[in-house]
């Protein structure tokens, strides 16, 4: 069952109400956005946009539900096309939902033996296949690096190259056993292995959608389409795109084209990571538009 993160959270700090209009950037399974929609009956209007044509098929048709295959980096143009202009919130929660990494078959999980596939829209050419076997190793280490922030990127690069050299790494466990001989796998590191895995997995699925670049295009056209009052809701769940989403507000702040509602992110409480470990990383700030 899917759960949505934060929900009560996302609800206060949008503050939806009945009339107003909402953009939701990444509906995934329609959590948050079935939500939003009963706060905003009976006239107000909700768009769904999903990079994920799949994800899309997936939700149920609702009144007042306006679906859109697109990638937020073009929602400045997905907002007009779809004639959606008096926009009084905007929600971005940056994580995948629980079909996308479960039921896909696409490769985002290290628990199931998959395809090294990772591209969400269908249109990305390099999959996580040809990154492993074919980049260079510095290339590699790079992305372990820069975007999963894992310090033993280097070690775990050697080991593929030695691995690609006698077969290709095709599959997700093929990768993941090529990690498991880098990081002992004894019960007091198990732990350990598993938040490499995320940390790898995460880093080469940002890499392939080019999702941070994504991420800065949309906060910035999010600003030109909110009416004045209009809400900015961000979830994040990598330390890099928290990153991107604070330094954005603050920068928005100074120019004072938003006021910051949330002075440090919200997180989840234990009975909500109890209930949904993927929580557990998720971070949400929130801004105004002035």
């Amino acid at each position: 069952m899917h759960i949505p993160i934060l929900l009560e959270k996302v609800l206060e700090y949008l503050d939806p109400q009945s009339g107003e209009n909402f953009v939701d950037c990444t509906i995934g399974e329609a959590g948050h956005a079935k939500a939003i929609l009963e706060r905003i009956a009976p006239n107000g209007k909700l768009l769904g946009i999903d990079i994920d044509i799949a994800s899309l098929k997936r939700i149920e048709p609702r009144e007042r539900l306006v679906l859109a295959h697109g990638n937020f980096k073009e929602l400045r143009e997905i907002v007009k096309k779809n004639n959606f202009l008096a926009v009084n919130g905007i929600l971005f929660d940056l994580g995948l939902s629980n079909w996308q990494i479960e039921g896909s078959g696409k490769g985002f999980t290290y628990k199931k033996d998959e395809p090294l596939i990772m591209i969400l829209n269908g249109k990305q050419e390099v999959t996580a296949e040809e990154i492993i076997n074919s980049w260079p190793e510095e290339s590699l280490v790079e992305i372990f690096k820069n975007y999963g922030e894992e310090k033993y990127s280097r070690k775990i690069v050697a080991e593929i190259v030695k691995q690609r050299k006698l077969a290709p790494i095709k599959t997700t466990f093929q990768l993941k056993n090529v990690i498991k001989r880098v990081i002992s796998f004894s019960l007091t590191r198990r732990g350990t292995l598993f938040r490499v895995l995320a940390r790898i997995f995460q880093a080469l699925r940002i890499v392939i959608n080019d999702e941070l670049e994504n991420l800065k295009s949309g906060l910035e056209q999010s600003i030109e389409i909110l009416a004045p009052k209009g809400r900015i809701v961000v979830i994040s769940f990598h330390s890099l795109e928290d990153r991107i989403v604070k330094n954005f507000f603050k920068e928005q702040e100074v120019r004072g084209k938003l006021k910051i509602l949330t002075d440090k992110p919200v997180i989840a409480d234990e009975i909500e990571i109890s209930m949904n470990y993927r929580s557990r990383s998720a971070k949400l700030r929130a801004a105004i538009k002035i």
